[in-house]
């Protein structure tokens, strides 16, 4: 085969995985349209981060929606396949709220804040895989149930408990 063939066939091939790669269309072979979610929090997670930020004061600092895939990773020693699926159960799902050392940004503990959606059993599966991963990489998990107002104190207190526990 000549090198004129070989780059010809080499530029569709490349062709073809850049339309993979970049090039998602519909059925109708339009690209997907998005629109923008305005808000990042529900009215009781936004309702909940003012709070939170309160009771955390300048020691903490707070991130929200945070992948659980950026926070926790399969441990090591599992096969590919193995990892691969510990990885897929939570590259899709995300924390609340992720409690950071201020000056290193370090994960002190994750926040989950629990509505009525957490009595459906899907919910309730979801909560139980992230309990267990929480819990196999030594990362406090602090829930609170969703309610119409907080007391700052409080929440400072549960965290500071959960944060003591684990160090015990």
């Amino acid at each position: 085969m000549s090198d004129s063939m070989l780059y010809f066939f080499g530029a569709i091939l490349l062709l073809v995985v850049l339309k993979l790669l970049f090039g998602k269309n519909n059925a109708a072979g339009q690209p997907y349209k998005y629109v923008l979610n305005k808000t990042l929090f529900t009215p009781a997670e936004r309702s909940f981060l003012g709070v939170l930020d309160l009771a955390v004061t300048d020691q903490y600092r707070i991130f929200g929606k945070v992948r659980i895939a950026d926070i926790l990773l399969p441990a090591k020693g599992l096969n590919k396949s193995d990892w691969q699926t510990a990885f897929n159960q939570v590259s899709s799902k995300h924390f609340d709220f992720v409690l950071c050392n201020r000056q290193t940004l370090e994960v002190i503990a994750v926040i989950e804040l629990d509505d009525k959606s957490h009595q459906k059993a899907k919910t309730q599966n979801r909560d139980s895989l992230i309990a267990s991963a929480c819990a196999t990489a030594g990362l406090p998990l602090v829930r609170f149930t969703a309610q119409s107002s907080y007391q700052v104190t409080e929440i400072q207190q549960k965290i500071q408990t959960e944060l003591t526990a684990k160090s015990d």
